[in-house]
């Protein structure tokens, strides 16, 4: 399916980097899409997904292209909008194999946790403000077999974080890659007597294992699992502990 492909952003190619070569061009995102830029390949369909700027959208619907939008919340939401893409490039058992692929291996994961200690987690996709990961990663967590803390997707504060007492933290930040700065962010918040820092399990998950609503994040629920429970899984790439931790 990749020939069919005219564009992508730098995003697309960080989770599948075979798509960033040949003739295709890497485009702004959702967040600051231009519509010459998308005109410019001619494409039949654009299909973009959260988060979205009201001025990105209309730059979109500017290029004239058919536009399909996509807002998952929630690991079935993930499901549905796979199987809808699938449907519309005419790969509706490739897609089903995707998603069959996905749940076989979280409920892999869930067996493996089952009987292990549920660790409190508290997993962040921002930091300035604060803002909790999307309820996708709190079922990954729960599968990992932690507990998460606080709001799934919503503001909070380092007060209310610390007040929590999160035995795990995770810091996925949109955009970061690995560059989340675990113990900057750790000192300005004061955060040094919190469970998870007191025992070293602080980590930066690289963004686009959390934050990417698609099959890589199943990379990113095995780096959760081996944040909770590393006597049960390997260390898989794209997970970093705090130093000194």
């Amino acid at each position: 399916m990749l020939d069919r492909l005219v564009a992508c952003t730098k995003y697309c190619a960080d989770v599948c980097p075979e798509i960033a070569g040949g003739s295709r061009l890497i485009v702004s995102d959702s967040w600051t899409a231009q519509g010459g830029q998308i005109a410019a390949v001619h494409p039949d369909l654009v299909v973009a997904s959260v988060p979205y700027q009201l001025e990105a959208v209309a730059e979109i619907l500017k290029a004239g292209v058919r536009f399909l939008g996509l807002a998952p919340r929630t690991l079935r939401d993930i499901y549905v909008d796979i199987a809808a893409i699938a449907g519309v490039m005419g790969a509706t058992e490739k897609g089903n194999a995707i998603v069959n692929r996905m749940q076989h291996r979280i409920e892999a994961v869930r067996s493996q946790t089952r009987q292990a200690p549920r660790w409190k987690v508290f997993c962040e996709e921002w930091g300035k403000p604060i803002i909790a990961s999307q309820p996708w990663v709190a079922q990954l967590i729960e599968a990992a077999g932690g507990e998460f803390v606080g709001t799934p997707g919503k503001t909070t504060s380092a007060e209310d974080v610390a007040l929590a007492q999160p035995e795990v933290i995770l810091a996925a930040w949109c955009g970061a890659g690995d560059r989340v700065p675990l113990e900057k962010i750790v000192a300005q918040r004061h955060w040094q007597n919190v469970p998870a820092v007191r025992h070293g399990r602080v980590f930066c998950i690289n963004d686009e294992l959390l934050n990417t609503p698609a099959s890589s994040l199943l990379d990113g629920l095995h780096a959760i699992a081996w944040a909770l429970h590393p006597e049960r899984f390997g260390q898989p790439r794209g997970i970093r502990k705090m130093r000194n931790a």
